[in-house]
């Protein structure tokens, strides 16, 4: 059975840095995964993606040699399960913010005795290049376990919930933590504020010895983040990518834009 390489570069400290896929489709995957990034997640939360397309996304970047993870719209039991089941390598799961919330979402991704997930089905065995009893018998140690703090409240819990067997990596939405951090009269909080939150979380992965990481927007800002410390660094998406290029060919060709899509 095929290891999970970027669980295994995480547990040996390297830093890993893929990208979001948003788009539902199974052609930007197909070409995303042989760029050379060594994970993708396919983004089931905040995307119209079917389960169906999912589990063909799963395929489609483990046949090209690239780690395919997932980030679930919730970390229940019913989400964990059917992603797993339809081949991802490993979830992503949102909005965690207490240490009951982590547990629910590691057993729900790991099987007995260490959790509680469900045996059955083949396809997951598939993206691993092993049969079904092989996949039971290994995939708790090779599925990707990462889980998101983006609340003050998962910031105030972190030590507890960094250090719980199981968990392999820790993720920030920078967006969420931001929305969640406003004050009581909508205000955002200032670029300092904002900055001493993530030193706060960077701080307990270091204490926790959990990899940490967050989404950014610019090489150079992954250059940033890499150097002090962050691991698993998400770039962008495809979708933000495609409109970018397509934004800054337009402006060549002096052509009008509709409006600002920096934010997709």
């Amino acid at each position: 059975m095929k290891i999970n390489p970027v669980k295994k570069a995480l547990q040996a400290g390297e830093p890993q840095i893929g990208t979001w896929l948003s788009l539902e489709s199974v052609f930007a995957p197909r070409f995303m995964a042989r760029i050379g990034y060594p994970w993708l997640t396919v983004d089931l939360e905040h995307s119209p993606i079917d389960w169906q397309t999912a589990a063909i996304m799963f395929g489609a970047i483990a046949d090209a040699g690239c780690v395919p993870l997932v980030r679930v719209p919730r970390g229940d039991h019913d989400h964990i399960k059917r992603v797993l089941d339809a081949g991802a390598m490993g979830i992503i799961v949102p909005m965690v913010n207490t240490v009951e919330e982590a547990k629910v979402a590691i057993a729900a991704a790991k099987y007995p005795p260490e959790g509680n997930r469900s045996a059955g089905g083949s396809m997951h065995a598939l993206n691993f290049g092993a049969d079904a009893g092989t996949y039971f018998e290994k995939a708790n140690d090779e599925i990707l376990v990462i889980l998101q703090t983006e609340s003050p409240e998962g910031v105030e819990n972190a030590e507890e919930i960094y250090s719980l067997p199981g968990v392999d990596a820790i993720f920030v939405g920078p967006n969420d933590l931001r929305f969640q951090m406003r004050s009581e009269t909508g205000e955002d909080p200032s670029p300092e504020e904002f900055e001493a939150m993530l030193q706060r979380i960077l701080a307990a992965g270091k204490k926790t010895g959990t990899p940490v990481g967050l989404h950014v927007q610019s090489v150079e800002e992954v250059r940033k983040r890499t150097e002090q410390g962050w691991q698993f660094i998400a770039i962008a998406s495809e979708l933000k990518m495609m409109v970018d290029e397509a934004t800054r060919i337009a402006k060549e060709l002096g052509l009008s834009s509709s409006g600002d899509l920096a934010r997709y």
